[in-house]
């Protein structure tokens, strides 16, 4: 390794979270914050939840039922020309 190129290893970084919990990890920064950790992020904990604020499901939900109720349309059969000539 080339001398006085690399960035200080902190074996001890402190990572803050928003919710308290606090961890300890190598880094190139002596102390961190963050707003989601594994303690208060849903899917580690089981709380989670689908929010759907602006009615998104129901919006495909309503397109689908009216794509499967529209008449589809068939493809006619296509005709090869022959441009060969004699």
């Amino acid at each position: 390794m080339k001398k006085d190129i690399h960035p200080t290893y902190y074996e001890k970084a402190k990572v803050v979270c928003a919710c308290g919990n606090v961890l300890t990890v190598g880094s190139t920064v002596p102390e961190m914050h963050v707003e989601i950790c594994s303690q208060c992020h849903p899917f580690y904990t089981g709380k989670e939840q689908l929010i759907d604020t602006a009615g998104r499901i129901e919006k495909f939900k309503a397109r689908r039922i009216k794509a499967e109720a529209a008449p589809t349309k068939t493809k006619k059969a296509r005709v090869k020309k022959n441009n060969k000539q004699k």
